[in-house]
């Protein structure tokens, strides 16, 4: 099992089919507050939903093609990161994650996206790391510019969101400006 221990209260796990129940309760709870910025809700009826889609990641894992993490917070499942998609052929990997909303402000994100960048360039020896965030989400904006990630330009209605067309900011971090 993949498992790495940030420090005694932050836990970052391979996503596997047994946390599905557990994580499809936080995102029903989170419902509300994700869908300012996620537009995948409405296909998340019933934890078998949630249960396939991690089927599917797994399959991408094997493949190399992605990452799905599931992080802990106090051994309680508080949210996902990951490499949605790894490009193998030019040595990039893009970055996602959500945190549910009563775990914001704890520097649980910042730390574990820290690691998973890590793991990108020590592990999967990339050369380039993305993560594109909604103009208006300075939360998730934070966490690339704490981590020293360089905004490359904005992308204008990258994507739709429960009826509004959201611009995403674009950051991008290369092997040599690591601090890794």
């Amino acid at each position: 099992m993949f498992f790495r221990h940030l420090h005694n209260e932050i836990k970052l796990s391979l996503s596997i089919p047994q946390y599905a129940d557990e994580l499809f309760e936080l995102t029903d709870r989170n419902r509300d507050f994700l869908k300012q910025w996620l537009p995948w809700l409405d296909a998340v009826t019933r934890p078998s939903d949630t249960k396939a889609f991690i089927e599917m990641q797994l399959s991408l894992f094997q493949r190399g093609e992605a990452l799905h993490i599931t992080i802990f917070y106090r051994d309680k499942i508080a949210g996902v990161l990951g490499y949605n998609r790894i490009d193998q052929a030019n040595d990039i990997g893009y970055i996602g994650y959500w945190l549910a909303q009563e775990y914001n402000g704890r520097g649980i994100m910042t730390e574990s996206v820290k690691d998973l960048v890590e793991l990108g360039f020590n592990y999967y020896s990339l050369n380039r790391i993305e993560i594109r965030c909604a103009v208006d989400n300075l939360k998730s904006r934070a966490i690339p510019e704490r981590l020293g990630f360089k905004q490359e330009g904005i992308i204008r209605g990258a994507e739709k969101v429960y009826g509004r067309h959201l611009d995403h900011v674009v950051y991008g971090l290369l092997r040599h400006e690591s601090q890794w």
